[in-house]
């Protein structure tokens, strides 16, 4: 039997393409107060948008159990898995990838198992997953696998345009004098990943600008592979008319963000994650 291929639920990839590629995604949990859900099993993206628009506070998200990972190893060693390789949600957003490498040891001399650190969130992670599965389908062996994914880490970005700074200031992480400023002058903060930590990567004035900033950070002629990251988004089609001519040559996927990264960055947010071709 192939490889096989692991991740968690930060990495938005759509559920069809999971299921086509034979991708298996273990879920973190969100808590809203004292109800808690365990994310695409028990909470839909809909309905955790609906909650979180209706929610006071901030939910909290967690990490899945090293039981949950475990389970998910030993299922797949039972059915003939050659080998898995597990692409996580970066180490320095979660202790998702702690709890996949310790459950990894308790099938030592079982199945060869991998767990590879994303440096990633959403379709950063997604990318790579993407990677890794078709090249498990066309048989490629496990330590050709892990040395594409652990190169094309190397060369991966994501950029997004947030909507609103309500969820930093219910996050604490600016004050509401400062949210309410923003709100009226209609400033959009941009964020990216860069090295596994999500960083400012500035304001614009209009949420245009920022639909059109994302598109500019895209290196010309020079991308492998490109997926699209939405909240909801009610302009995603008009941001995929100004994409797809800068990336005529690349793959787009789109993937709806999910409530583990959605906590943190609020609804209508749309983003870019992609990896550079190798020169």
């Amino acid at each position: 039997m192939p490889v096989r291929i692991v991740t968690d639920s930060a990495c938005d990839l759509p559920e069809p393409i999971c299921e086509e590629l034979g991708i298996e995604v273990v879920p973190l949990t969100i808590r809203f107060g004292d109800r808690e859900y365990v994310d695409r099993k028990e909470l839909s993206v809909d309905a955790f948008w609906r909650e979180l628009a209706a929610s006071p506070v901030l939910p909290e998200t967690s990490a899945p159990s090293v039981g949950a990972f475990e389970e998910t190893f030993r299922r797949l060693s039972d059915e003939g898995a050659s080998a898995i390789v597990c692409i996580n949600l970066s180490a320095k957003l979660s202790a998702t990838m702690q709890s996949a490498q310790v459950a990894a040891k308790a099938l030592d001399g079982k199945t060869p198992i991998q767990i590879i650190d994303s440096m990633s969130a959403s379709m950063g992670i997604g990318n790579l997953v993407l990677h890794a599965a078709r090249r498990a389908r066309a048989g490629a062996p496990l330590e050709e696998i892990v040395h594409e994914v652990e190169a094309r880490r190397q060369r991966g970005h994501v950029f997004a345009a947030l909507d609103t700074l309500e969820y930093l200031r219910k996050g604490g992480r600016i004050g509401g004098a400062q949210a309410m400023l923003g709100s009226m002058l209609s400033i959009k903060p941009l964020i990216s990943v860069i090295d596994g930590a999500v960083e400012p990567a500035g304001r614009v004035r209009t949420r245009s600008k920022a639909l059109r900033f994302l598109v500019d950070q895209i290196p010309a002629a020079k991308v492998e592979m490109i997926s699209v990251l939405h909240a909801n988004a009610p302009d995603l089609d008009e941001f995929l008319a100004i994409l797809e001519p800068a990336v005529p040559d690349a793959e787009v996927t789109v993937g709806s963000i999910g409530p583990v990264i959605g906590v943190h960055t609020g609804p209508r947010v749309v983003g870019i994650a992609w990896l550079d071709r190798q020169e």
